[in-house]
């Protein structure tokens, strides 16, 4: 679902190590007789959190509809199973985004999984197609463009979209003129083509997954383009798999996802006692939030350091964004508010380096707009952004407007993938009640989807990203006992 979708969902955190991303792989390809077929592991270049972690390339095809094509390099990482007498298969973690890089996560948020599923796989991660240090893209977008409230399409405060049609046709002839050919075959079902090609390297006759927001829908293509190669697949805070709007229904997610959590972040902002307090009642803190973003639609306050250089409307509505994919960033987001109210900001956020943000950027770009055709017509967003700010005022239309995707110059090379229930019963969904990325009502789209090949546990609890991470015991207990043993709930369940 972690910008862009992780620099649209949250553009501070890029998911990927930048000691591991060494902005400088080509994006040319040689183009040898096949790609390997086999990993080499070696140490990985610039070292690793835990110092077991291996890293490897593999080279898949750029075009897989031609034979011919020059391959491109997939940076790889492993972890080995730690009880190979227990040892079952790998476990690819497929990182959200798109532009989430997983090259870390053996050693990250694998080490947090139970030592019988660390017993029973080796740990898989990978920076899928485009993404450092793979071979990479970048749009070599203007400054101002990498700005999360620029990349997210928020709309100008009298809703009118003219500006984001024309950042559109900007950031889009960018790409198209510094992404080469690369950034053309950016998209899910490719990704979800070099995981194949991924598992047949490691020697698995099937290869099973735990997939976080974007990586969940990555996961269920995979699932469905190879059903037979899929072993025990698990997808943590579920997008929509939506066919006919794929990436669109994501961003138009926030509007629930939104209205989900923040009640909970209203009710932590008003308790007594609270350092942040911002209100002295939930209910005062939704209408104190609307006025101060529109106060600062009127009169930004200026922000040095910043990008933008000023806190207006929109960056707040952005930072209120953020701060709702867990309740760890509810004092930063109540702390602006608090600052903003008086007229001052604390200091500028700290930002990835720009190299980092041209090339997760071009990633989410390619992929979100070459995954599905996105309307053409300034009339239609417009429309839409009108429905949505009346229903929606938290959000302000941002969720139905335009993005770069508005003016992308290259049309589907295929069709999305429909998710479906054909295929092995061996998937498990995780998914918190209240998740402002990838919203319960999505996920239960995707539950639809799969029919008799999963199961759904619905957790009470807030934040994005569930298992292990912002959901419960009872949630983590599932998804461990089924990747360790392959034993699923027999029904959906709820873990309250």
């Amino acid at each position: 679902m972690t910008q862009p979708t992780r620099i649209l969902r949250n553009a501070a955190l890029v998911g990927v190590s930048t000691a591991l991303l060494g902005i400088t792989a080509p994006v040319t390809a040689s183009a040898t007789a096949g790609p390997s077929t086999s990993l080499t592991w070696t140490a990985c270049e610039g070292g690793a959190a835990d110092p077991r972690q291996q890293c490897a390339t593999l080279q898949v095809p750029m075009d897989y509809a031609d034979p011919d094509s020059p391959l491109i390099d997939i940076a790889v990482s492993r972890i080995p199973s730690e009880n190979p007498d227990a040892r079952r298969g790998a476990l690819l973690l497929i990182p959200g985004g798109p532009g989430g890089s997983s090259l870390n996560d053996p050693s990250g948020k694998g080490q947090k999984l139970p030592q019988e599923v660390r017993d029973t796989h080796d740990l898989i991660g990978f920076a899928p197609r485009g993404l450092a240090p793979s071979t990479s893209v970048s749009c070599g977008l203007e400054y101002g463009d990498l700005a999360t409230s620029k990349l997210r399409p928020w709309p100008a405060p009298d809703g009118s979209v003219d500006g984001n049609m024309t950042t559109a046709r900007r950031t889009a002839d960018a790409c198209a003129s510094s992404g080469g050919e690369l950034i053309r075959h950016l998209s899910t079902a490719n990704e979800a083509r070099d995981i194949d090609r991924l598992r047949a390297a490691l020697g698995e006759r099937k290869l099973s997954a735990w997939g976080v927001s974007y990586g969940t829908y990555v996961g269920a293509v995979y699932a469905q383009l190879f059903p037979h190669r899929a072993d025990r697949i698990v997808l943590d805070s579920v997008d929509n798999p939506d066919p006919a709007r794929v990436s669109r229904a994501w961003l138009a997610g926030h509007e629930q996802g939104v209205e989900d959590t923040f009640p909970h972040f209203a009710a932590w902002a008003s308790e007594p006692g609270n350092p942040d307090r911002v209100a002295r009642g939930a209910a005062d803190v939704r209408p104190m939030f609307l006025r101060l973003a529109a106060r600062l639609d009127r009169e930004p306050i200026p922000w040095p350091g910043a990008n933008p250089e000023e806190l207006n409307g929109n960056v707040l509505r952005q930072a209120m964004l953020d701060g709702l994919y867990r309740p760890s960033r509810y004092p930063a987001l109540a702390k602006l508010m608090l600052a903003a109210r008086k007229g001052t900001v604390p200091p500028a956020p700290e930002a990835p380096p720009e190299a980092v943000l041209q090339n997760v950027a071009a990633v989410g770009a390619g992929t979100l707009c070459n995954d599905v055709a996105w309307p053409k017509s300034a009339t239609v967003y417009q429309k839409d952004v009108a429905e949505s700010r009346a229903k929606f005022p938290l959000t302000a239309g941002m969720p139905r407007n335009a993005m770069l995707c508005a003016a992308w110059p290259y049309p589907p090379r295929e069709a999305p993938v429909r998710i479906t229930g054909r295929g092995p019963s061996n998937i498990l969904l995780v998914q918190n009640e209240r998740d402002v990325a990838t919203p319960l009502s999505g996920a239960l789209e995707m539950r639809e989807a799969l029919g008799p090949r999963a199961v759904m546990v619905t957790v009470d609890s807030t934040g994005h990203d569930a298992y292990l991470a912002n959901g419960n015991a009872c949630g983590d207990r599932a998804v461990s006992r089924f990747l360790a043993t392959g034993q699923r709930p027999a029904a959906d369940t709820y873990c309250g």
